[in-house]
Protein backbone atom coordinates (compact mmCIF):
# COMPACT_ATOMS: atom_id res chain seq x y z
CA UNK A 1 0.00 0.00 0.00
CA UNK A 2 1.30 3.29 -0.91
CA UNK A 3 0.34 4.31 2.52
CA UNK A 4 3.07 2.26 3.81
CA UNK A 5 5.53 4.83 3.51
CA UNK A 6 3.98 6.69 6.55
CA UNK A 7 2.69 3.85 9.04
CA UNK A 8 5.36 1.06 8.75
CA UNK A 9 9.05 0.36 9.84
CA UNK A 10 10.97 1.73 12.83
CA UNK A 11 11.92 5.14 11.52
CA UNK A 12 8.29 5.69 10.75
CA UNK A 13 7.04 5.54 15.17
CA UNK A 14 6.51 9.02 14.84
CA UNK A 15 4.13 9.08 12.16
CA UNK A 16 2.53 6.51 13.71
CA UNK A 17 2.55 8.77 17.05
CA UNK A 18 1.01 11.61 15.34
CA UNK A 19 -2.30 8.93 13.49
CA UNK A 20 -2.40 7.65 16.93
CA UNK A 21 -3.50 10.83 18.07
CA UNK A 22 -6.03 11.20 15.02
CA UNK A 23 -7.88 8.42 16.46
CA UNK A 24 -6.05 5.75 14.36
CA UNK A 25 -6.09 2.24 16.14
CA UNK A 26 -3.21 -0.77 16.08
CA UNK A 27 -5.48 -2.59 13.71
CA UNK A 28 -5.85 0.37 11.05
CA UNK A 29 -2.04 0.15 10.26
CA UNK A 30 -3.18 -2.92 8.49
CA UNK A 31 -5.85 -1.50 6.36
CA UNK A 32 -5.87 0.91 3.56
CA UNK A 33 -6.07 4.66 4.41
CA UNK A 34 -8.69 6.58 1.81
CA UNK A 35 -8.82 10.14 1.32
CA UNK A 36 -12.65 11.27 1.27
CA UNK A 37 -12.02 14.88 -0.42
CA UNK A 38 -15.32 16.68 0.94
CA UNK A 39 -17.07 19.96 -1.02
CA UNK A 40 -18.84 20.84 1.96
CA UNK A 41 -19.23 24.41 2.36
CA UNK A 42 -22.25 26.11 3.99
CA UNK A 43 -22.82 28.95 1.63
CA UNK A 44 -23.42 26.42 -2.04
CA UNK A 45 -27.05 25.17 -2.24
CA UNK A 46 -25.33 21.91 -3.87
CA UNK A 47 -22.72 21.46 -0.77
CA UNK A 48 -24.50 22.55 2.34
CA UNK A 49 -25.51 18.86 2.81
CA UNK A 50 -21.91 17.50 2.12
CA UNK A 51 -20.79 17.18 5.83
CA UNK A 52 -23.95 14.93 6.10
CA UNK A 53 -22.68 13.13 2.94
CA UNK A 54 -19.27 12.28 3.98
CA UNK A 55 -20.30 10.80 7.03
CA UNK A 56 -22.40 8.08 5.03
CA UNK A 57 -19.65 7.46 2.98
CA UNK A 58 -17.10 7.47 5.65
CA UNK A 59 -18.69 4.49 7.81
CA UNK A 60 -19.33 2.59 4.45
CA UNK A 61 -15.12 2.65 4.51
CA UNK A 62 -15.33 1.47 8.10
CA UNK A 63 -17.41 -1.20 7.64
CA UNK A 64 -15.96 -2.18 3.86
CA UNK A 65 -12.53 -2.41 5.75
CA UNK A 66 -10.89 0.94 5.44
CA UNK A 67 -9.40 3.90 7.34
CA UNK A 68 -11.25 7.17 6.08
CA UNK A 69 -9.35 10.70 6.27
CA UNK A 70 -11.99 13.39 5.65
CA UNK A 71 -10.09 16.98 4.23
CA UNK A 72 -12.20 19.76 3.19
CA UNK A 73 -11.86 22.10 -0.25
CA UNK A 74 -13.41 25.05 -1.08
CA UNK A 75 -16.25 25.82 -3.45
CA UNK A 76 -17.72 28.83 -5.07
CA UNK A 77 -21.50 29.36 -5.65
CA UNK A 78 -21.61 30.74 -9.52
CA UNK A 79 -24.86 31.43 -9.15
CA UNK A 80 -24.04 33.84 -5.83
CA UNK A 81 -20.50 34.97 -7.12
CA UNK A 82 -22.63 35.94 -10.65
CA UNK A 83 -22.60 39.69 -11.59
CA UNK A 84 -19.97 41.23 -9.20
CA UNK A 85 -16.43 41.03 -8.75
CA UNK A 86 -16.67 37.61 -6.74
CA UNK A 87 -17.00 36.00 -10.34
CA UNK A 88 -13.58 36.82 -10.84
CA UNK A 89 -12.69 33.64 -8.68
CA UNK A 90 -14.62 31.22 -10.29
CA UNK A 91 -13.03 29.64 -12.53
CA UNK A 92 -9.51 30.42 -11.11
CA UNK A 93 -10.62 28.38 -8.17
CA UNK A 94 -10.22 25.09 -10.07
CA UNK A 95 -6.69 25.27 -9.83
CA UNK A 96 -6.63 26.15 -6.32
CA UNK A 97 -8.45 23.19 -5.80
CA UNK A 98 -6.73 20.60 -8.09
CA UNK A 99 -3.67 21.99 -6.27
CA UNK A 100 -4.97 21.27 -2.57
CA UNK A 101 -6.43 17.40 -3.70
CA UNK A 102 -2.75 16.96 -5.61
CA UNK A 103 -1.04 18.23 -2.38
CA UNK A 104 -2.98 16.66 0.00
CA UNK A 105 -2.60 13.13 -1.42
CA UNK A 106 1.14 13.46 -2.33
CA UNK A 107 1.95 14.44 1.45
CA UNK A 108 -0.18 12.09 3.15
CA UNK A 109 0.36 8.73 1.18
CA UNK A 110 -3.11 7.72 1.22
CA UNK A 111 -4.02 4.34 -0.78
CA UNK A 112 -7.47 5.46 -2.62
CA UNK A 113 -9.65 8.35 -2.72
CA UNK A 114 -13.57 9.67 -2.62
CA UNK A 115 -14.37 12.86 -4.62
CA UNK A 116 -17.49 14.36 -2.67
CA UNK A 117 -18.06 17.26 -5.09
CA UNK A 118 -21.38 18.68 -6.70
CA UNK A 119 -21.30 22.32 -8.07
CA UNK A 120 -19.27 23.73 -11.24
CA UNK A 121 -15.52 24.22 -10.87
CA UNK A 122 -15.56 21.69 -8.04
CA UNK A 123 -15.99 18.61 -10.25
CA UNK A 124 -13.33 19.10 -12.50
CA UNK A 125 -10.77 20.70 -9.94
CA UNK A 126 -10.86 17.58 -7.81
CA UNK A 127 -10.97 15.33 -11.30
CA UNK A 128 -7.62 17.07 -11.98
CA UNK A 129 -6.29 17.10 -8.78
CA UNK A 130 -7.02 12.97 -8.75
CA UNK A 131 -5.39 12.87 -12.51
CA UNK A 132 -2.33 14.22 -11.39
CA UNK A 133 -1.73 11.93 -8.03
CA UNK A 134 -3.08 8.93 -10.17
CA UNK A 135 -4.14 6.98 -7.09
CA UNK A 136 -7.71 5.13 -7.33
CA UNK A 137 -10.43 7.28 -6.99
CA UNK A 138 -14.39 7.49 -7.50
CA UNK A 139 -16.40 10.52 -7.74
CA UNK A 140 -19.60 10.99 -5.69
CA UNK A 141 -21.53 13.92 -6.11
CA UNK A 142 -24.50 15.75 -3.93
CA UNK A 143 -26.78 15.27 -6.19
CA UNK A 144 -28.99 17.62 -8.35
CA UNK A 145 -31.73 19.54 -6.45
CA UNK A 146 -35.46 19.28 -7.94
CA UNK A 147 -37.15 21.98 -10.30
CA UNK A 148 -39.41 25.08 -8.27
CA UNK A 149 -43.07 25.01 -8.68
CA UNK A 150 -44.78 28.33 -8.03
CA UNK A 151 -48.27 28.48 -6.49
CA UNK A 152 -49.75 28.80 -9.59
CA UNK A 153 -48.07 24.98 -10.59
CA UNK A 154 -45.19 26.32 -13.38
CA UNK A 155 -42.12 25.01 -12.73
CA UNK A 156 -38.91 26.96 -12.83
CA UNK A 157 -35.08 27.00 -11.39
CA UNK A 158 -33.07 29.41 -11.05
CA UNK A 159 -32.30 30.71 -14.83
CA UNK A 160 -36.54 31.79 -13.87
CA UNK A 161 -34.90 34.17 -12.03
CA UNK A 162 -32.27 35.74 -13.64
CA UNK A 163 -34.48 36.34 -16.44
CA UNK A 164 -36.71 37.59 -14.28
CA UNK A 165 -34.64 40.63 -13.14
CA UNK A 166 -34.44 41.49 -17.02
CA UNK A 167 -38.32 41.23 -17.16
CA UNK A 168 -39.20 43.40 -14.46
CA UNK A 169 -36.45 46.05 -15.46
CA UNK A 170 -38.31 45.81 -18.53
CA UNK A 171 -41.51 45.91 -16.52
CA UNK A 172 -42.92 43.20 -17.88
CA UNK A 173 -43.69 41.91 -14.58
CA UNK A 174 -44.28 43.04 -11.34
CA UNK A 175 -42.36 42.71 -7.67
CA UNK A 176 -44.82 40.03 -6.93
CA UNK A 177 -44.05 38.13 -9.61
CA UNK A 178 -40.12 38.31 -9.47
CA UNK A 179 -40.40 37.50 -5.64
CA UNK A 180 -41.91 34.77 -6.41
CA UNK A 181 -40.17 33.28 -8.63
CA UNK A 182 -37.11 34.46 -5.81
CA UNK A 183 -39.26 32.25 -3.46
CA UNK A 184 -39.70 29.48 -5.40
CA UNK A 185 -36.83 28.29 -8.14
CA UNK A 186 -34.34 26.73 -5.64
CA UNK A 187 -36.12 24.58 -3.41
CA UNK A 188 -33.84 22.19 -1.42
CA UNK A 189 -29.90 21.15 -0.83
CA UNK A 190 -28.90 20.18 -4.45
CA UNK A 191 -27.34 21.41 -7.71
CA UNK A 192 -29.38 23.34 -9.47
CA UNK A 193 -32.24 21.49 -11.76
CA UNK A 194 -30.95 22.20 -15.19
CA UNK A 195 -28.38 21.06 -17.56
CA UNK A 196 -26.08 23.42 -15.92
CA UNK A 197 -22.09 23.23 -15.43
CA UNK A 198 -22.67 21.15 -12.40
CA UNK A 199 -25.04 18.32 -13.37
CA UNK A 200 -23.38 18.37 -16.87
CA UNK A 201 -20.25 17.41 -15.11
CA UNK A 202 -21.52 15.05 -12.93
CA UNK A 203 -23.52 13.08 -16.16
CA UNK A 204 -20.41 13.36 -18.10
CA UNK A 205 -18.03 11.70 -14.74
CA UNK A 206 -20.73 8.43 -15.43
CA UNK A 207 -20.03 8.53 -19.31
CA UNK A 208 -16.03 9.27 -18.82
CA UNK A 209 -15.70 6.43 -16.06
CA UNK A 210 -15.04 8.03 -13.02
CA UNK A 211 -18.51 7.75 -11.41
CA UNK A 212 -21.44 5.42 -10.54
CA UNK A 213 -24.13 4.97 -12.91
CA UNK A 214 -26.74 7.21 -11.43
CA UNK A 215 -24.21 9.59 -10.48
CA UNK A 216 -25.45 12.89 -12.25
CA UNK A 217 -29.38 12.41 -12.21
CA UNK A 218 -30.36 10.80 -8.56
CA UNK A 219 -31.72 13.88 -6.50
CA UNK A 220 -29.86 14.71 -3.64
CA UNK A 221 -33.06 14.34 -1.78
CA UNK A 222 -33.41 10.74 -3.17
CA UNK A 223 -33.45 7.74 -0.78
CA UNK A 224 -31.54 6.13 -3.61
CA UNK A 225 -28.78 8.87 -3.40
CA UNK A 226 -27.27 7.68 0.19
CA UNK A 227 -27.38 4.05 -1.41
CA UNK A 228 -25.13 5.95 -4.18
CA UNK A 229 -22.90 7.27 -0.84
CA UNK A 230 -22.50 3.41 0.40
CA UNK A 231 -21.62 1.84 -2.63
CA UNK A 232 -19.26 4.38 -3.45
CA UNK A 233 -17.78 3.86 0.00
CA UNK A 234 -17.49 0.15 -0.37
CA UNK A 235 -16.28 0.17 -3.92
CA UNK A 236 -13.28 2.28 -2.81
CA UNK A 237 -12.24 0.30 -0.57
CA UNK A 238 -12.44 -2.49 -3.03
CA UNK A 239 -10.74 -0.23 -5.71
CA UNK A 240 -8.01 0.45 -2.93
CA UNK A 241 -7.02 -3.27 -2.53
CA UNK A 242 -6.95 -3.78 -6.39
CA UNK A 243 -4.72 -1.36 -7.00
CA UNK A 244 -7.29 0.35 -9.13
CA UNK A 245 -8.24 0.97 -11.80
CA UNK A 246 -6.29 4.68 -11.89
CA UNK A 247 -7.68 7.57 -13.39
CA UNK A 248 -5.01 7.29 -16.01
CA UNK A 249 -6.41 4.02 -16.79
CA UNK A 250 -9.95 5.33 -17.33
CA UNK A 251 -9.33 8.76 -18.69
CA UNK A 252 -8.64 8.32 -21.78
CA UNK A 253 -8.83 10.15 -25.56
CA UNK A 254 -11.31 7.13 -26.21
CA UNK A 255 -13.13 7.50 -22.85
CA UNK A 256 -13.13 11.25 -23.29
CA UNK A 257 -14.70 10.83 -26.52
CA UNK A 258 -17.80 8.89 -24.72
CA UNK A 259 -18.10 11.79 -22.21
CA UNK A 260 -18.27 14.35 -25.33
CA UNK A 261 -20.55 11.87 -27.16
CA UNK A 262 -22.82 12.25 -23.67
CA UNK A 263 -22.19 16.10 -23.69
CA UNK A 264 -23.48 16.16 -27.39
CA UNK A 265 -26.80 14.04 -26.68
CA UNK A 266 -27.51 16.14 -23.93
CA UNK A 267 -26.86 19.62 -24.70
CA UNK A 268 -24.77 20.20 -21.81
CA UNK A 269 -23.31 23.18 -20.76
CA UNK A 270 -20.26 25.06 -22.85
CA UNK A 271 -18.34 24.86 -20.07
CA UNK A 272 -17.35 20.97 -20.29
CA UNK A 273 -15.52 21.35 -23.20
CA UNK A 274 -13.56 23.77 -20.99
CA UNK A 275 -13.10 21.61 -18.25
CA UNK A 276 -12.91 18.27 -19.65
CA UNK A 277 -9.87 19.67 -22.19
CA UNK A 278 -8.32 20.93 -18.25
CA UNK A 279 -9.12 16.78 -17.39
CA UNK A 280 -7.42 15.69 -19.95
CA UNK A 281 -4.20 17.86 -19.81
CA UNK A 282 -3.47 16.58 -16.11
CA UNK A 283 -4.66 12.95 -17.51
CA UNK A 284 -1.43 13.81 -20.14
CA UNK A 285 -3.93 13.19 -22.62
CA UNK A 286 -3.70 15.65 -25.75
CA UNK A 287 -7.04 16.76 -26.89
CA UNK A 288 -7.59 18.11 -30.24
CA UNK A 289 -10.87 20.44 -30.03
CA UNK A 290 -11.50 19.07 -33.57
CA UNK A 291 -12.53 15.72 -31.77
CA UNK A 292 -15.63 17.41 -30.83
CA UNK A 293 -17.09 18.73 -33.98
CA UNK A 294 -16.29 14.91 -35.37
CA UNK A 295 -18.43 13.55 -32.42
CA UNK A 296 -20.99 16.23 -33.03
CA UNK A 297 -21.51 15.26 -36.59
CA UNK A 298 -22.01 11.92 -35.84
CA UNK A 299 -23.67 12.41 -32.35
CA UNK A 300 -27.69 12.91 -32.19
CA UNK A 301 -28.89 15.53 -29.95
CA UNK A 302 -31.25 13.50 -28.38
CA UNK A 303 -32.17 15.31 -24.83
CA UNK A 304 -32.58 18.85 -23.93
CA UNK A 305 -32.99 19.71 -20.49
CA UNK A 306 -33.21 23.40 -19.17
CA UNK A 307 -32.39 25.98 -20.06
CA UNK A 308 -32.77 24.34 -23.80
CA UNK A 309 -36.49 22.60 -22.59
CA UNK A 310 -38.79 22.51 -20.08
CA UNK A 311 -37.26 19.48 -18.57
CA UNK A 312 -35.30 19.25 -15.50
CA UNK A 313 -32.37 16.42 -14.43
CA UNK A 314 -35.45 14.93 -12.57
CA UNK A 315 -37.40 13.99 -15.56
CA UNK A 316 -34.17 12.66 -17.07
CA UNK A 317 -33.65 10.23 -13.53
CA UNK A 318 -36.78 8.88 -13.94
CA UNK A 319 -36.21 7.72 -17.56
CA UNK A 320 -33.22 6.21 -16.99
CA UNK A 321 -30.55 9.01 -16.56
CA UNK A 322 -27.26 8.85 -18.01
CA UNK A 323 -27.22 5.22 -18.25
CA UNK A 324 -30.15 5.59 -21.06
CA UNK A 325 -28.95 8.39 -23.11
CA UNK A 326 -25.80 6.13 -23.61
CA UNK A 327 -27.49 3.14 -24.42
CA UNK A 328 -29.71 5.04 -27.18
CA UNK A 329 -26.51 6.77 -28.84
CA UNK A 330 -24.46 3.44 -28.41
CA UNK A 331 -26.95 2.65 -31.45
CA UNK A 332 -24.72 5.20 -33.62
CA UNK A 333 -21.52 2.68 -34.83
CA UNK A 334 -18.60 3.42 -33.52
CA UNK A 335 -19.99 6.68 -31.65
CA UNK A 336 -19.04 4.54 -28.08
CA UNK A 337 -16.33 2.66 -27.06
CA UNK A 338 -19.09 0.78 -24.49
CA UNK A 339 -15.78 -1.59 -23.53
CA UNK A 340 -13.60 0.89 -21.94
CA UNK A 341 -12.83 0.21 -17.73
CA UNK A 342 -14.95 2.68 -14.96
CA UNK A 343 -14.75 2.49 -11.47
CA UNK A 344 -17.77 0.07 -10.81
CA UNK A 345 -14.99 -2.38 -12.03
CA UNK A 346 -16.93 -3.41 -14.95
CA UNK A 347 -17.17 -1.87 -18.25
CA UNK A 348 -19.25 0.85 -19.82
CA UNK A 349 -21.48 -1.84 -21.44
CA UNK A 350 -21.97 -3.76 -18.39
CA UNK A 351 -22.58 -0.61 -16.65
CA UNK A 352 -25.80 0.29 -18.46
CA UNK A 353 -27.10 -3.18 -19.36
CA UNK A 354 -30.24 -3.22 -17.60
CA UNK A 355 -30.89 0.87 -18.32
CA UNK A 356 -34.12 1.08 -20.25
CA UNK A 357 -34.89 1.92 -23.41
CA UNK A 358 -35.12 5.65 -24.57
CA UNK A 359 -39.19 6.87 -23.07
CA UNK A 360 -39.41 9.36 -26.68
CA UNK A 361 -39.88 12.56 -24.97
CA UNK A 362 -37.42 13.11 -22.29
CA UNK A 363 -34.75 11.29 -23.83
CA UNK A 364 -35.53 10.77 -27.87
CA UNK A 365 -34.20 7.38 -30.12
CA UNK A 366 -31.79 8.74 -32.16
CA UNK A 367 -34.42 8.29 -35.36
CA UNK A 368 -36.57 11.06 -33.68
CA UNK A 369 -33.85 12.89 -32.46
CA UNK A 370 -33.25 17.15 -32.10
CA UNK A 371 -31.11 17.03 -34.66
CA UNK A 372 -28.68 14.67 -36.28
CA UNK A 373 -25.86 16.34 -34.97
CA UNK A 374 -24.72 17.36 -31.10
CA UNK A 375 -25.98 19.81 -28.49
CA UNK A 376 -22.20 21.85 -28.73
CA UNK A 377 -20.40 22.79 -31.78
CA UNK A 378 -16.42 24.61 -31.92
CA UNK A 379 -16.42 27.12 -34.28
CA UNK A 380 -13.68 28.64 -36.04
CA UNK A 381 -12.30 31.18 -38.28
CA UNK A 382 -10.79 34.76 -38.58
CA UNK A 383 -12.48 35.39 -34.88
CA UNK A 384 -11.51 32.56 -33.65
CA UNK A 385 -8.61 30.65 -34.87
CA UNK A 386 -8.22 28.71 -32.01
CA UNK A 387 -11.95 27.90 -31.61
CA UNK A 388 -14.89 29.38 -29.72
CA UNK A 389 -17.96 26.89 -28.33
CA UNK A 390 -21.51 27.35 -28.54
CA UNK A 391 -24.58 25.34 -26.96
CA UNK A 392 -26.28 24.63 -30.55
CA UNK A 393 -29.10 22.46 -28.42
CA UNK A 394 -30.47 26.17 -27.28
CA UNK A 395 -29.96 28.05 -30.45
CA UNK A 396 -33.27 28.62 -31.66
CA UNK A 397 -33.33 27.75 -35.61
CA UNK A 398 -33.56 31.11 -36.85
CA UNK A 399 -30.71 31.94 -35.60
CA UNK A 400 -28.11 28.95 -36.46
CA UNK A 401 -26.58 31.34 -39.08
CA UNK A 402 -26.82 34.96 -38.62
CA UNK A 403 -25.33 38.30 -39.63
CA UNK A 404 -25.57 41.20 -37.61
CA UNK A 405 -23.83 44.64 -36.41
CA UNK A 406 -21.22 44.81 -33.59
CA UNK A 407 -21.99 46.74 -30.61
CA UNK A 408 -18.81 46.67 -28.42
CA UNK A 409 -18.39 46.31 -24.60
CA UNK A 410 -15.01 45.87 -22.82
CA UNK A 411 -16.67 44.59 -19.74
CA UNK A 412 -19.21 42.66 -18.90
CA UNK A 413 -20.44 45.32 -16.32
CA UNK A 414 -20.76 47.79 -19.57
CA UNK A 415 -22.90 45.34 -21.56
CA UNK A 416 -25.26 44.99 -18.24
CA UNK A 417 -25.78 48.56 -18.38
CA UNK A 418 -25.81 48.61 -22.08
CA UNK A 419 -28.04 46.24 -22.92
CA UNK A 420 -30.61 47.20 -19.58
CA UNK A 421 -30.04 50.68 -21.36
CA UNK A 422 -31.67 49.65 -24.42
CA UNK A 423 -28.35 50.21 -26.49
CA UNK A 424 -28.94 46.72 -27.81
CA UNK A 425 -31.41 46.37 -30.74
CA UNK A 426 -32.61 43.27 -32.69
CA UNK A 427 -30.42 42.06 -35.48
CA UNK A 428 -27.27 42.94 -33.18
CA UNK A 429 -24.30 40.98 -32.55
CA UNK A 430 -23.15 42.26 -28.76
CA UNK A 431 -19.30 41.63 -28.61
CA UNK A 432 -18.26 41.34 -24.62
CA UNK A 433 -14.34 41.17 -24.77
CA UNK A 434 -10.92 41.53 -22.05
CA UNK A 435 -13.42 38.66 -20.26
CA UNK A 436 -10.90 35.92 -21.23
CA UNK A 437 -9.06 34.03 -18.35
CA UNK A 438 -6.02 35.86 -19.09
CA UNK A 439 -7.72 39.33 -19.87
CA UNK A 440 -10.84 39.33 -17.04
CA UNK A 441 -8.72 38.00 -15.20
CA UNK A 442 -10.73 34.75 -14.46
CA UNK A 443 -12.95 34.63 -17.53
CA UNK A 444 -16.37 35.55 -15.50
CA UNK A 445 -19.33 33.68 -16.63
CA UNK A 446 -21.81 35.94 -18.49
CA UNK A 447 -25.29 34.45 -17.37
CA UNK A 448 -26.54 38.19 -16.22
CA UNK A 449 -26.25 39.50 -19.92
CA UNK A 450 -27.72 36.81 -21.68
CA UNK A 451 -30.32 36.80 -19.17
CA UNK A 452 -30.93 40.70 -19.79
CA UNK A 453 -31.13 39.82 -23.50
CA UNK A 454 -33.81 36.75 -23.14
CA UNK A 455 -35.81 39.27 -20.74
CA UNK A 456 -35.79 42.18 -22.92
CA UNK A 457 -37.07 39.77 -25.53
CA UNK A 458 -34.50 39.46 -27.68
CA UNK A 459 -33.58 36.08 -27.64
CA UNK A 460 -34.38 34.99 -30.83
CA UNK A 461 -32.87 38.19 -32.57
CA UNK A 462 -29.45 39.27 -30.67
CA UNK A 463 -26.32 36.92 -31.02
CA UNK A 464 -23.73 37.57 -28.41
CA UNK A 465 -19.74 36.60 -28.36
CA UNK A 466 -17.13 37.27 -26.20
CA UNK A 467 -13.84 35.39 -25.00
CA UNK A 468 -15.36 34.91 -21.61
CA UNK A 469 -17.42 32.13 -21.13
CA UNK A 470 -21.40 31.37 -19.98
CA UNK A 471 -23.35 29.59 -17.58
CA UNK A 472 -24.50 26.18 -18.41
CA UNK A 473 -27.98 28.10 -17.89
CA UNK A 474 -27.75 30.28 -20.91
CA UNK A 475 -29.30 29.62 -24.03
CA UNK A 476 -29.53 31.27 -27.10
CA UNK A 477 -27.29 32.13 -29.96
CA UNK A 478 -24.27 33.18 -27.44
CA UNK A 479 -20.50 31.90 -28.63
CA UNK A 480 -17.63 31.91 -25.72
CA UNK A 481 -14.13 31.04 -25.23
CA UNK A 482 -13.08 33.26 -28.45
CA UNK A 483 -9.59 32.34 -28.81
CA UNK A 484 -6.72 33.99 -28.72
CA UNK A 485 -8.79 36.37 -26.25
CA UNK A 486 -8.56 39.61 -26.70
CA UNK A 487 -6.06 40.33 -24.15
CA UNK A 488 -3.61 37.75 -25.91
CA UNK A 489 -3.96 40.06 -29.11
CA UNK A 490 -6.86 37.62 -30.59
CA UNK A 491 -8.92 39.47 -33.38
CA UNK A 492 -11.68 40.22 -31.30
CA UNK A 493 -9.71 43.04 -29.26
CA UNK A 494 -9.81 44.47 -33.04
CA UNK A 495 -14.01 44.80 -33.51
CA UNK A 496 -15.37 48.01 -33.62
CA UNK A 497 -18.59 48.81 -33.36
CA UNK A 498 -20.84 48.18 -36.55
CA UNK A 499 -18.47 45.45 -37.41
CA UNK A 500 -20.53 43.00 -39.45
CA UNK A 501 -20.36 39.47 -37.51
CA UNK A 502 -21.00 36.62 -39.57
CA UNK A 503 -22.06 33.56 -37.29
CA UNK A 504 -22.69 29.91 -39.24
CA UNK A 505 -23.19 27.49 -37.17
CA UNK A 506 -23.57 24.72 -39.41
CA UNK A 507 -20.51 25.52 -41.00
CA UNK A 508 -18.67 25.87 -37.63
CA UNK A 509 -17.37 29.32 -38.54
CA UNK A 510 -17.40 32.63 -36.80
CA UNK A 511 -15.71 35.74 -38.84
CA UNK A 512 -15.86 39.32 -39.07
CA UNK A 513 -16.45 40.37 -42.50
CA UNK A 514 -13.79 43.76 -42.32
CA UNK A 515 -11.04 43.77 -45.62
CA UNK A 516 -8.27 41.43 -44.16
CA UNK A 517 -5.65 44.72 -44.99
CA UNK A 518 -8.07 46.80 -42.45
CA UNK A 519 -7.64 44.33 -39.73
CA UNK A 520 -4.22 44.13 -40.13
CA UNK A 521 -3.79 47.94 -39.96
CA UNK A 522 -6.17 47.70 -37.05
CA UNK A 523 -3.64 45.41 -35.14
CA UNK A 524 -0.61 47.54 -36.28
CA UNK A 525 -2.26 50.25 -34.38
CA UNK A 526 -3.83 48.94 -31.13
CA UNK A 527 -3.16 49.97 -27.86
CA UNK A 528 -4.14 47.38 -25.41
CA UNK A 529 -5.51 48.59 -22.78
CA UNK A 530 -3.61 48.40 -19.18
CA UNK A 531 -4.37 45.05 -17.38
CA UNK A 532 -7.23 45.22 -15.38
CA UNK A 533 -5.80 46.50 -11.50
CA UNK A 534 -5.98 42.45 -9.16
CA UNK A 535 -3.57 41.46 -6.86
CA UNK A 536 -3.07 38.05 -4.81
CA UNK A 537 -4.17 35.10 -6.29
CA UNK A 538 -5.41 36.67 -9.46
CA UNK A 539 -2.35 38.58 -10.51
CA UNK A 540 -0.71 35.25 -10.18
CA UNK A 541 -3.18 33.83 -12.11
CA UNK A 542 -3.03 35.90 -15.17
CA UNK A 543 0.36 35.98 -15.31
CA UNK A 544 0.20 31.65 -16.25
CA UNK A 545 -3.22 30.93 -17.13
CA UNK A 546 -3.54 29.87 -21.06
CA UNK A 547 -6.12 30.36 -23.75
CA UNK A 548 -9.36 28.94 -23.29
CA UNK A 549 -8.92 26.53 -26.37
CA UNK A 550 -6.54 24.84 -24.27
CA UNK A 551 -8.62 24.21 -21.05
CA UNK A 552 -7.35 27.87 -19.48
CA UNK A 553 -5.17 25.58 -17.71
CA UNK A 554 -1.13 27.05 -16.08
CA UNK A 555 1.87 27.64 -18.65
Amino acid sequence: MLSHQIKKGVTRAPHRSLLRATGVTETDFEKPFIAVCNAFVEIIPGHVHLDRVSKIVKNAIRRAGGVPFEFNTIGICDGIAMGHGGMKYSLPSRELIADCVETMLRAHCFDAMVCIPNCDKIVPGMAMGAMRANIPTLMVSGGPMAAGRTPDGRTVDLISVFEGVAERRADRIDDAALQTLECHACPSKGSCSGMFTANSMNCLCEALGMALPGNGTILATDRRRTALYRKAGKRIVEMAANGGPLPREIVTERSLDNAFAVDMAMGGSTNTVLHALAIAHEAGVSYDLERINDISKRCPNICKVSPSSDYHIQDVDQVGGVSAIIKEIAKVPGLIDLNLPTVTGRTLQRNIARAPAADGAVIRSIEQAYSEDGGLTILRGNLAPEGAVVKKAGVAPGMLVFRGPAVVFESQEEACNGILAGRVKAGDVVVIRYEGPRGGPGMQEMLAPTSYIMGQGLGESVALITDGRFSGGTRGACIGHVSPEAAAGGLIGMIRDGDPIVIDIPRHTLEVDVAAGDLEARRRDAVPPPPRAVSGFLARYAERVTSAGTGAVYR
